[in-house]
């Protein structure tokens, strides 16, 4: 093995064989705990440390590494704490996700460590997002995000290379090719000849290099940084190593063929750089057995502080109060100040202007919504106002570019993604329920993202184009849920959208844009997530409903003014407002919770399931829900308009009042 030592220090290479050195010591101390029961789970880098930490040295100490299960050597290269990572693989409340997390699946701003989630492709895109900060900062920082030659098979690998050399962004993508995911061999995961050949299909530069050689590794991620740096371009690096125990150890090797596990073993990065060393004179056997032994003494003195170490005891208080990061008061209109009629779609736009203007490092993003405006023309003449860098139309992935908002929140940035269609948020289903909602309580790291979701039926778009998915995330802790049905809601929502530091999902109904006119603010203003809004006292039936529902039931309202209706407006999904909701209860004894999403598993069956829990002594009759069929929303006018729950609203009401 060839080592290129350029311009490196006597001093530097003496210092990168003891950074090289100490993870495979952590390790074999790790597998002998394992073996004790000490540590449950392991999954082990050993052969491959010359890739986590020959990056690791070759950036600045705060550029963003997101790296994966095998990469120890970036956290220990990073300096972190073995006393906290060791209370990490235990699962104690003393560990950098306080017991939350396993193994490196947590982060941590200190050391500018992004951690990984199971699904092994959304890192990526989370760094373009720290990336594209780093860009519109005219910062000359890279971020470097791991993955492995399985990993390359997911969409989102894809999707992140794409939007990375669409938006020439300084991003490292770095596949470790270790021969295996889990037990598949790579013949069975691709069949490109090399990896990297795919840089060139995405305009982007590729370097295929020798993963177990510290000074390849070394000298390839500094070419990289300097290559993204200058010409503002992604750079994909495919290092060539080899898994040398189980994807875990549970899994054992046995489908692995002796002959490889032994040709591999030749390649060892530890022994191969000790010799380059020795043949430096800069080690010899003494010293080498010297280092060992001292490095060892450390880590025993570490591992014997961390199992002496008392966990806290468990919480439920904290636990809940770490879902979500503190969000700041509501802000109401000043008093006296003029209300102009607005349509709902222009109470969205005026306050995402508004929010541009207060927060310089909003950033919005989706598929046409620069000079287009978006499919609604919401944003129409935003980019002239305020520049392509901050209104970005986006390559149709949205995976990709809610993770690249996850990136922008990690570097102190806000943004907004548009779906096109509510419908087409499945497409990035996985950073939603998995990233952004789950982060704040994994590492303390805040989601400030913002997605808006144009939604509903009613406007003949069929089953693509008019589904309420709004019940598929408010399950999802972490997330908050709101769905306004007023110009005047939907801007001081989304106004308290932005200012709430944990990620939003802004349903707001296509039928209501341009159909639905009311007062709104010219100034700033900000409605409470989590707080319902009384439409209407009354005292024989009571309406718990939303977004498009509201209008249903004031127009039921009117037309039967004979019946005293309570309506309310939830307003928000995610949190409930369940004073308000046990209120109306109270003030009928007769519910019926109405929305347009099907019945089944709706926000309604939530809602019917506590009110019969906590207020079952204030009822006078079941609980009733009326909702959409349980289909698709259909394209013909005729059977959309028999899909929703408007048909069925005068039955169930007055089998309520007849009870």
């Amino acid at each position: 093995m060839y080592f290129e030592r350029a311009h490196i220090s006597d001093e530097e290479l003496l210092s990168f064989y003891r950074q090289l050195l100490y993870p495979r010591l952590v390790e074999e101390k790790m597998l002998l705990l394992l073996r004790q029961g000490k540590v449950t789970k392991w999954f082990s880098g050993i052969g491959q440390e010359a890739i986590a930490v020959g990056a690791t040295l070759a950036l600045d100490m705060d550029e963003w590494i997101l790296p994966l299960h095998r990469n120890l050597g970036v956290f220990t290269t990073r300096q972190m704490s073995l006393q906290q990572l060791f209370h990490q693989w235990q699962g104690s409340p003393l560990g950098f996700s306080k017991g939350r997390e396993r193994s490196f699946h947590f982060g941590s701003r200190q050391h500018h460590i992004c951690g990984m989630i199971s699904h092994l492709g959304p890192q990526l895109s989370i760094a373009d997002g720290i990336a594209l900060a780093h860009k519109l900062k005219k910062e000359n920082k890279v971020a470097l995000a791991f993955t492995g030659e399985g990993g390359t098979s997911e969409g989102e690998f894809h999707e992140a290379l794409n939007v990375a050399a669409v938006w020439d962004l300084p991003v490292i993508f770095l596949i470790e090719n270790n021969g295996y995911g889990l037990s598949t061999p790579v013949e069975e995961q691709y069949r490109c000849e090399q990896l990297v050949q795919r840089a060139a299909g995405y305009g982007m530069r590729g370097m295929r290099i020798n993963g177990n050689n510290l000074l390849e590794v070394y000298h390839a991620i500094k070419e990289a940084k300097r290559h993204a740096l200058q010409e503002q371009q992604p750079v994909l690096i495919e290092a060539m190593t080899f898994r040398m125990r189980g994807h875990e150890e549970a899994s054992g090797t046995k489908y692995v063929p002796p002959a490889l596990l032994e040709e591999w073993a030749k390649q060892d990065p530890i022994l191969h750089f000790e010799g380059f060393l020795q043949y430096l004179r800069l080690l010899d056997d003494h010293k080498i057995k010297n280092i060992r032994e001292q490095l060892k003494q450390e880590i025993d003195n570490d591992i014997h502080e961390a199992l002496s170490a008392t966990s806290p005891a468990v919480s439920i208080t904290d636990e809940l109060n770490d879902i979500y990061a503190p969000a700041l008061p509501a802000i109401p209109p000043p008093e006296d100040t003029p209300s102009p009629q607005k349509r709902f779609i222009d109470a969205i736009s005026e306050g995402l202007h508004q929010a541009m203007d207060r927060y310089p490092n909003l950033v919005l993003m989706g598929q046409d919504i620069a000079e287009y405006g978006g499919a609604f023309k919401i944003t129409e003449g935003f980019s002239t106002i305020f520049g392509r860098e901050r209104v970005r139309n986006t390559p149709l992935c949205e995976s990709a570019i809610i993770g690249a908002g996850l990136g922008l929140s990690i570097m102190g940035f806000k943004s907004m993604i548009e779906m096109q269609f509510a419908d087409f948020v499945s497409c990035g289903f996985n950073q939603i329920v998995n990233n952004l909602a789950k982060i704040h309580y994994r590492w303390g790291q805040t989601a400030d993202v913002v997605i808006r979701l144009p939604a509903g039926a009613g406007v003949g778009a069929g089953p693509f184009h008019s589904q309420s998915n709004e019940a598929w995330f408010t399950h999802v802790p972490g997330l908050k849920v709101v769905y306004p049905s007023t110009p005047a809601d939907a801007k001081g929502l989304l106004l308290a959208a932005f200012a709430d530091p944990n990620p939003v999902l802004f349903f707001e109904h296509k039928a209501l844009y341009r159909s639905i006119s009311g007062p709104v603010s010219l100034d700033w203003y900000t409605i409470e997530i989590g707080k319902a809004k009384l439409i209407r006292s009354g005292e024989d039936i009571s309406i718990i409903t939303y977004g498009s529902g509201v209008h249903w039931a004031l127009e039921y309202a009117q037309q039967y003014p004979d019946i005293s209706m309570h309506i309310l407006d939830l307003r928000s999904l995610l949190p409930l407002d369940y004073e308000a909701i046990r209120a109306a209860v109270e003030a009928t004894g007769k519910v019926l919770v109405l929305h347009e999403d099907t019945l089944t598993g709706g926000v309604g069956s939530e809602i019917s399931a506590w009110i019969a829990e906590h207020c079952f002594s204030l009822l006078d009759a079941p609980v009733m829900r009326c909702a959409g069929l349980d289909t698709p929303v259909p394209f013909a006018a005729e059977l959309e308009k028999n899909f929703l729950a408007k048909t069925r609203m005068h039955q169930c009401i007055q089998q309520l009042m007849n009870y």
